[in-house]
């Protein structure tokens, strides 16, 4: 099996998918699953979309597990949906879609899984929320010895935060409770300023406009300008509002055009530099730019996929404090140009500040900067991309931001432990709940073992 970088292929005994449902079967499968693990001394993993670049949704001679044959009860009155573990994103927005609803937080793409979402505390667009465990109420988790348990912020706490952004290595998500939102049609407001002065005009529009729904930004990443310029893109409910609203979408006839030119982008700064102008002065005069929530939400990352045998693309994340920005874009501009790596998009995102989970990344409110780079798949692509990170990761340290675990697993023991102060606590605890480490991942044995 491998994952999204291409770079990660690993021996596995077994791929199980098996069929999800809300009690019985399943939960009896999974028991006897995990007692043949252990008894044999294997280790398991489980995983969905199995994106993540780190490869820790994939165990080394080991178990991986795929649910299947996902299921939902929607509570329309209280604004919550249960969920089976496997569930797709695309597949949530489909059964809300219909009833007015809309996913409350979810990552930026459809098609990766509720669970796993959980389990890296992924976040996206909407604002003003932090990351996706804060719309979870509750969760049903089987351990390693095959006990099954309710999980939430009033009912075993401490696992309930072990297990957001604990990487699957605490159990078995079996479903959850999570919070919805009214699905409504969204007009957009571009602005474009000095890079420098993103942070000075984001965080007043998301924390002090409770109109604003959702809000991204993006820099110019052309080498000559690099970072010179920002775009702030802010959603608010259009007036008036169609009833019925119309059903979700997914890409457009634009999407491949889209591709072809961010592809275009990779050893040549004039598609740079002609996306930017695209984005930040052709797009925003050309349409109304309206769509509901559930459209804006329901794209996949394979609108991006990346065609050459010879290239892979690799995301980067770190969590800055706001006040910190200006200082994170003068480090970024001395690391990232030099790099032999080529960089061609960023992001940028509000994340909540995050009281629950162990590991969590957004302690206060951050501005997060989801970064793409295409690297080469050779030895010296690796090196490069090993050392550019580690520089990345030191400076955003020294801002006390942080950076995001489930991507290549480049950093070093003492980063992860200086960006995670909960980390200590986090490897105490799962050797209590798992005392055979019987869920194990290529994280575990990078950062924790």
């Amino acid at each position: 099996m491998n994952d999204a970088s291409r770079l990660n292929p690993t021996p596995v005994l077994k791929h199980w998918r098996p069929k999800s449902d809300p009690q019985g079967a399943l939960i009896e499968a999974l028991r006897l699953e995990l007692k043949t693990a252990t008894d044999a001394g294997h280790r398991v993993t489980m995983g969905a979309a199995r994106h993540s670049m780190g490869g820790q949704s994939l165990p080394r001679d080991g178990v991986a597990i795929t649910f299947d044959n996902p299921w939902f009860e929607i509570d329309t009155a209280n604004e919550v949906y249960r969920v089976s573990a496997g569930a797709r994103w695309s597949e949530v927005i489909a059964r809300l879609d219909p009833l007015g609803f809309s996913p409350k937080v979810m990552q930026s793409n459809n098609d990766f899984g509720v669970a796993s979402t959980f389990c890296i505390n992924a976040h996206g667009w909407p604002v003003p929320h932090g990351p996706f465990g804060s719309t979870v109420r509750a969760l049903r988790l089987m351990l390693a010895d095959g006990s099954l348990v309710e999980c939430s912020r009033t009912q075993n706490a401490e696992l309930f935060s072990l297990a957001m952004g604990g990487y699957g290595l605490f159990g078995i998500i079996v479903d959850l409770d999570v919070e919805m939102a009214r699905n409504v049609l969204l007009a957009p407001t571009v602005v474009l300023m000095p890079g420098d002065e993103f942070a000075d005009h984001f965080i007043p529009a998301v924390e002090k406009d409770p109109a604003i729904l959702l809000a991204y930004g993006r820099l110019s990443v052309a080498r000559r300008d690099f970072f010179s310029e920002a775009l702030m893109t802010t959603y608010r409910a259009a007036d008036p509002q169609p009833s019925p609203l119309p059903a979700a979408t997914s890409g457009g006839a634009m999407t491949a055009i889209s591709n072809a030119i961010y592809r275009e982008q990779i050893g040549s700064e004039i598609p740079k530099r002609l996306r930017w102008l695209a984005e930040s002065r052709l797009n925003p005069s050309i349409g109304s730019g309206l769509a509901t929530r559930n459209s804006l939400l329901n794209e996949p990352v394979s609108n991006l996929a990346n065609p050459s045998r010879y290239r892979t693309d690799i995301l980067h994340e770190y969590f800055v404090p706001p006040q910190r920005f200006r200082a994170f874009l003068a480090a970024c501009r001395e690391v990232i140009p030099p790099a032999k790596a080529e960089f061609i998009n960023v992001t940028l995102r509000y994340v909540g500040a995050d009281e629950t989970a162990v590991m969590a990344f957004a302690p206060q409110p951050r501005i997060a900067a989801v970064m793409s780079f295409s690297q080469e798949m050779s030895t010296e692509g690796e090196i490069d991309m090993l050392e550019t990170t580690q520089r990345l990761i030191d400076r955003v340290i020294a801002l006390d931001g942080a950076f995001y675990l489930p991507y290549r697993l480049h950093a070093s023991r003492d980063q992860v432990e200086k960006a995670y102060p909960g980390t200590a606590r986090f490897v105490d605890r799962k050797r209590f709940y798992d005392p055979k480490l019987l869920f194990r991942n290529a994280m575990w044995d990078a950062y924790f073992s």
